[in-house]
């Protein structure tokens, strides 16, 4: 036998260090080449490290939460001499590896799992492979490439267990969309009984890497913890419910909410989080945009009837093929007409060429909110596809984003951005453009307003916008029609057809 040490690989591009999020496994483990050992979060992503040996686990050099150099030990395999090769076993194979794993393109990673026998998968979708029995290799992966989702590894253990019944699957719980939200018109959350009950009585417990990070430091059980969020029909908890539950001891089926109100005279008078990781470069991208480009708002409302009308009817036919059309496709398609007759919009800043780059392709990036805080995914080519495919991908890119299994090619070359404060109940704001873009638009929530029609006052649904601009580039007369532009689409949603 022999002793084989493992460096932390280069994990990404400009990447000096990564915080170890998690082990998957523990000093004695028999692990076999490929096999995923630990994850690491940098500022960038939240990527699987993969075993480079057959052997067992020696000795584990860092612990979960500790920040590691690249290069730095990470962990001793105990391997048969036979199966060690050389001394120098070339690094390069492992940073290959875990470069495919948070960076390359789908179809790369796909050929990549289909030669050696890997699976694209996140590591959401291999936990609750776990979770449930299934086996990673098995599942039929649906995403770009072939990647196994967590909806695919459920798909598969319920065919499973048909399987084993004779009886037809039950269907999915059912899912509702607040009238106020367009974004998370993404992955729209649900309240259920079922969720808002003590934590023992849940079957599972869905929770990102961090959260259960927390969970884990504050010696708290995840299972126990209340919440009223669902995802896919399962209890979904975040670092803040953790937090709130162990604050306020909350009782078993008491929502987490609560549990502010009733925190003890025990807690501490403050309390530190780290700021690092994406939380720090999303920090610093933020202060970039707001110190170098001269911010204007420009605030108006469009009156929605006829595209709610519009979806209402639509929504039976998505469900059909399969789909969840949401208002953000609408908002997508509207944004990018828009954007073709005010290009202007559609652009970036280049000081040291001293140009306005005008951009002929259209990919609009959304906000969403994860536990890490806020990333930005892009959707690709927006004109080129229709409002199901958009529907489909800006689902499955939010998905992403929030069990943090994104690659940073799925936040790059983004033109535009849209941001949707509505989802939590907000109007208007002044957001932050997304630098180097020149221009971001808000969304706010969605509801019925009373407006002016033929001199009367009548209800009419209404959706706030809110359109961030460079003003070094764009004039508030540019930011008024292209705001007015993208109204005239959504009040009149069939004009998306011409």
């Amino acid at each position: 036998m022999a002793i084989k040490e493992f460096k932390l690989p280069d994990v990404g591009e400009g990447v000096a260090e990564g915080e170890l999020v998690s082990w998957a496994v523990s000093v004695g483990d028999a692990v076999s080449e490929g096999d995923i050992v630990a994850e690491v979060e940098t500022d960038k992503a939240l990527v699987e490290v993969p075993s480079r040996y057959d052997g067992k686990i020696a000795e584990l050099h860092a612990e979960e939460g500790e920040i590691v150099p690249v290069g730095s030990v990470i962990i001793s395999f105990d391997v048969d001499d036979g199966a060690a090769g050389g001394e120098d076993a070339p690094t390069a194979e492992a940073d290959d590896t875990v470069e495919e794993s948070a960076d390359t393109d789908s179809d790369e990673a796909a050929a990549a799992s289909t030669a050696d026998g890997r699976v694209f998968a996140p590591p959401s979708a291999r936990k609750l492979a776990r979770e449930l029995g299934v086996e990673i290799g098995a599942v039929e992966g649906t995403g770009p490439g072939g990647r196994v989702s967590d909806a695919d590894v459920r798909a598969h253990a319920d065919a499973e267990e048909t399987e084993e019944s004779g009886e037809e699957a039950a269907p999915d719980a059912a899912t509702t969309e607040p009238v106020g939200g367009t974004a998370d018109a993404e992955t729209t959350s649900t309240t259920t009984a079922a969720a808002s009950g003590a934590g023992a009585d849940r079957e599972k417990t869905l929770a990102v890497p961090a959260t259960r990070r927390v969970a884990k430091e504050l010696d708290v059980d995840i299972d126990a913890v209340p919440t009223e969020e669902t995802r896919e029909g399962e209890a979904f908890v975040t670092e803040q419910h953790v937090r709130e539950f162990a604050e306020g001891g909350a009782e078993a089926g008491e929502p987490a909410t609560a549990a502010a109100g009733s925190a003890t005279g025990d807690q501490p008078r403050e309390e530190t989080v780290p700021y690092r990781g994406i939380r720090r470069t999303i920090g610093d991208q933020m202060a970039k945009s707001k110190f170098t480009a001269p911010h204007v708002t420009h605030h108006d409302t469009a009156e929605i009837d006829e595209l709610v009308a519009a979806r209402e009817e639509l929504k039976a036919t998505a469900e059909e093929k399969g789909s969840r059309l949401t208002y953000m496709a609408f908002v997508l398609k509207a944004v990018t007409a828009a954007l073709k007759e005010y290009p202007v919009l559609n652009s970036e800043l280049d000081e040291e060429e001293g140009v306005i780059r005008l951009k002929n392709y259209y990919n609009i990036g959304i906000a969403v909110a994860t536990d890490a805080g806020l990333m930005v995914p892009v959707v690709k080519h927006v004109d080129q596809k229709g409002l199901l495919q958009l529907a489909d991908e800006i689902q499955e890119l939010a998905t992403k984003a929030r069990d943090r299994s994104i690659t940073r090619t799925e936040m790059q070359d983004g033109t535009f951005t849209i941001t949707n404060f509505g989802a939590f109940g907000g109007e208007y704001a002044t957001p932050i453009i997304n630098h180097p873009e020149t221009a971001i638009m808000g969304l706010g929530a969605i509801k019925q307003r009373p407006v002016v029609q033929d001199g009367e006052v009548e209800a009419a649904h209404t959706l706030p916008l809110s359109l961030a601009i460079d003003h070094r580039v764009i004039d508030g007369a540019e930011a008024a029609q292209f705001t007015n532009a993208v109204k005239s689409y959504l009040a009149e949603p069939t004009k998306l057809l011409l």
